[in-house]
């Protein structure tokens, strides 16, 4: 183990809950890299992904977003063009951007939003969006016709969070640079939008772990919320 890899092991008790506004002050007391490293949120959850009615997802707007700038594709028809520019999306345009995924592979976004009229086309596009996690959902508010409020949440911070193969979910919080105050109220945020999420279906503990962590720092293990 190198040697500042060590010191950052040495500053975490691997055997201790932190309260999680002292985790957000160790984990960016640890980021020590010559970059602004990006601060991550892992659960663990108390359920099962293979059962349909234990599903966790949804999505929160993080009050201080991710520390990220999102490149925003909107797929529409003509009339709704000039309410996504104004709204800031990046990318604009119909069934010539799905042409373009399909013959070009051309996936030069973050965040794909469509209007619940354009899903039959963009359907033909799902085998590339869909294992990239950018083929819009209904869920995640990625399909909508309020294209105006979808383009400024992602714009403005709007994380979704998912169930994986582990019953695990991971999410970005931010940067160091945020400082642990700010961490703080975005972990928050997330968190409590995960345990609104909790299936009723659910049994036991819910929370079986939380950890936050820094790019190249060490995890270190919440204290779950009485």
């Amino acid at each position: 183990m190198a040697k500042n890899q060590k010191i950052k092991h040495d500053k975490v008790d691997k055997t201790k809950l932190y309260p999680a506004s002292e985790a957000m002050q160790l984990v960016v007391d640890n980021a020590t890299a010559k970059f602004d490293e990006s601060i991550e949120l892992h659960i663990r959850l108390g359920v099962d992904g293979r059962q349909a009615d234990q599903q966790v997802r949804g999505t929160v707007v993080l009050p201080h977003g991710t520390g990220k700038t999102l490149k925003v594709l909107v797929i529409a028809k003509p009339e709704k063009h000039d309410e996504a520019k104004a709204a800031g999306a990046d990318h604009v345009g119909a069934d010539d951007i799905v042409q373009k995924i399909m013959t070009q592979n051309w996936l030069d976004f973050d965040v794909c939003i469509t209007t619940p009229d354009m899903m039959g086309v963009l359907g033909r596009a799902a085998k590339l969006l869909g294992p990239k996690g950018l083929m819009p959902n209904p869920k995640s508010g990625t399909v909508t016709t309020d294209i105006k409020k979808a383009v400024s949440d992602a714009k403005g911070g709007k994380v979704e969070y998912r169930l994986d193969k582990g019953n695990n979910v991971h999410c970005l919080i931010g940067k160091k640079s945020f400082g642990a105050e700010k961490l703080a109220e975005n972990y928050n945020a997330l968190l409590g939008a995960v345990v609104k999420a909790k299936p009723t279906a659910a049994k036991g503990t819910f929370l079986k772990s939380i950890t936050v962590t820094s790019t190249m720092g060490v995890g270190v293990k919440v204290q779950p919320p009485v």
